[in-house]
């Protein structure tokens, strides 16, 4: 049978790298502790009724205007900018004054083996400032581990696909040899629209069935499990590794 067009054959690795993009919050680390305290104290800075905390965690993922433009609920009166000032003023206090964003079980052991394979190139796309990133990284010694970062700082919010796009084009992949790793829905939206596959994550800030809702080609429950999920989104994409 002749494979489509663009597709790579099934026998042969790719023509250029296997990108993987990961997610930061709620996908490597669980920041979750300093992202719900800062929005709570940015809301009592301005005197605005505190969502419940899985309303706030909902957001996570978007970029701070798009979060509290989600938040506001179409609220003309709510003030986002200043909003966006008094959260990243209130994260940098408690990032003072707290451990660094622990890593999720098991994640800096699979980045770690992932980053040594000659088939594989590593990269984030985050809706956190490239100044926070740098922060995790140098705080779990993981500088230089990753070939692409792609933050708020450098594109639209997720769930546009900008961030992939400029990953690819910097890293020189090709969509069905991209794989996009996240937790939330956002980030499956973003993957899809850049043709990229989607590996949703479990442990983060968004149902599993809600990952499998919008789309994810698979959700794995352990970071163990994603280096093999890896290699299966991409065989669907008839792209074998390893």
């Amino acid at each position: 049978m002749t494979s489509p067009p663009g597709a790579a054959d099934p026998a042969s690795p790719p023509d250029g790298p296997v990108l993987v993009l990961f997610d930061c919050d709620g996908t490597l680390v669980d920041s979750q502790h300093m992202i719900v305290g800062a929005m709570r104290d940015a809301h009592a800075a301005h005197g605005v009724p505190l969502p419940d905390r899985e309303r706030l965690l909902s957001v996570v993922g978007l970029s701070l205007p798009e979060a509290f433009a989600v938040l506001s609920q179409g609220d003309l009166s709510y003030p986002v900018e200043a909003m966006v000032d008094a959260y990243k003023n209130a994260f940098n206090r408690l990032r003072n004054g707290e451990p660094p964003e622990p890593m999720f079980d098991g994640a800096r052991a699979v980045l770690d083996a992932l980053r040594q394979r000659e088939d594989i190139v590593l990269g984030i796309v985050t809706g956190k400032s490239r100044r926070g990133v740098d922060r995790v990284l140098a705080a779990h010694a993981m500088e230089g581990w990753f070939a692409t970062i792609q933050t708020a700082d450098d594109a639209p919010s997720k769930p546009h696909p900008a961030m992939v796009f400029q990953a690819m084009g910097e890293i020189g992949a090709r969509p069905d040899a991209t794989v996009v790793v996240g937790d939330t829905t956002y980030d499956v939206s973003m993957a899809l629209q850049a043709g990229a596959s989607a590996l949703g994550v479990s442990w983060g800030y968004h149902e599993a069935s809600a990952l499998e809702r919008a789309g994810a080609d698979q959700v794995v429950h352990r970071f163990e499990e994603v280096p093999a999920a890896i290699a299966d989104v991409l065989a669907r994409r008839r792209v074998v590794i390893g």
